[in-house]
């Protein structure tokens, strides 16, 4: 076969190829650099960025469960001063995408950030519904349509890079909360974030994660994920960055099967740092076996 197209467009912002790594699970790269030749992802996706310094959530706070594991850092970050001072300018040495993971606590916190990036060498912004938001009595922001479409909308209007909305699966209907953000600006959604759980260690008699409850990550939320993105795939016109238990080729084909023009790759990078490049070699290995010169043409094609 003559070369393959594995080029994606999200929002007008082309990605040499569909694979990135979810937020949170990879620095900001400079812990995977010498395991990951950044160069070859389609985009780099930055940990949590939020206004001010975040400390994070009490110790312990990750736990291995089957299947995955479940954790609590609470967005621990230091701040969008360091950010832009030390891991922006890293980023910049590299021919990929950069995507920056924005959270808060209050809409004023995500506009304050998105205004100080406005002008900063950043291609695309994941803005994370998933945290609580303070001003509402601590529902998240990502679990109320109204919530979402609202600050979908603030944040679009001061925004000058396009904006991904990453959606909470911890909701009774996920495609009314992507048509909310729809309503409300989003050129890209992505999900899904991690689902809630919970574990207990039976010989201390209490929870094995200081904070109780945790976000469960890993292989055995991905049918799940498939299900929500090929759901959200058949309820918006914009497009999907699929995430949730995908280790390698054959995981990520299953989200763009099922409507995702890209895919992030987490909890995989903590067993197998190589995960990313394994998955872009994978979804190649794909297409070479079914024939398929452009990736754009499998997008969605299961229905």
């Amino acid at each position: 076969m003559s070369e393959l197209n594995t080029t994606v467009n999200l929002a007008g912002v082309e990605l040499k190829n569909p694979v990135m790594e979810a937020s949170g699970t990879f620095g900001s790269g400079m812990e995977y650099q010498e395991f990951v030749d950044l160069n070859k992802l389609g985009a780099v996706v930055t940990k949590g960025v939020a206004n001010v310094p975040w400390p994070g959530n009490p110790t312990p706070r990750i736990a291995e469960v089957y299947g995955g594991m479940l954790n609590a850092i609470g967005l621990q970050n230091p701040g969008i001063d360091v950010f832009c001072k030390r891991d922006l300018p890293f980023l910049q040495q590299f021919d990929t995408k950069v995507v920056v993971n924005v959270c808060g606590r209050t809409t004023e916190d995500y506009v304050e950030v998105v205004e100080r990036l406005a002008d900063q060498p950043v291609d695309l912004l994941e803005i994370n519904i998933s945290c609580p938001n303070v001003k509402e009595g601590g529902i998240a922001f990502g679990q109320d349509p109204k919530a979402v479409e609202a600050i979908t909308a603030a944040v679009k209007k001061h925004a000058k890079q396009p904006i991904i909305m990453k959606l909470s699966p911890n909701v009774t209907d996920i495609t009314e909360m992507a048509r909310a953000a729809e309503a409300g600006g989003a050129d890209i959604l992505s999900l899904i974030n991690t689902i809630t759980g919970m574990k207990i260690d039976i010989e201390r008699q209490t929870f094995a994660i200081a904070n109780k409850t945790g976000g469960m990550s890993g292989p055995a939320v991905k049918p799940v994920a498939v299900r929500m993105v090929y759901q959200v795939a058949n309820a918006v016109k914009i497009p999907i960055i699929g995430m949730g238990g995908i280790r390698n080729g054959e995981d990520a084909m299953e989200f763009i099967l099922a409507g995702a023009t890209a895919v992030s790759v987490g909890t995989a990078n903590f067993f197998n740092p190589r995960a990313t490049l394994e998955c872009i070699q994978g979804i190649e290995d794909y297409m070479r076996r079914h024939q398929v010169k452009d990736v754009k043409e499998l997008i969605g094609i299961v229905k």
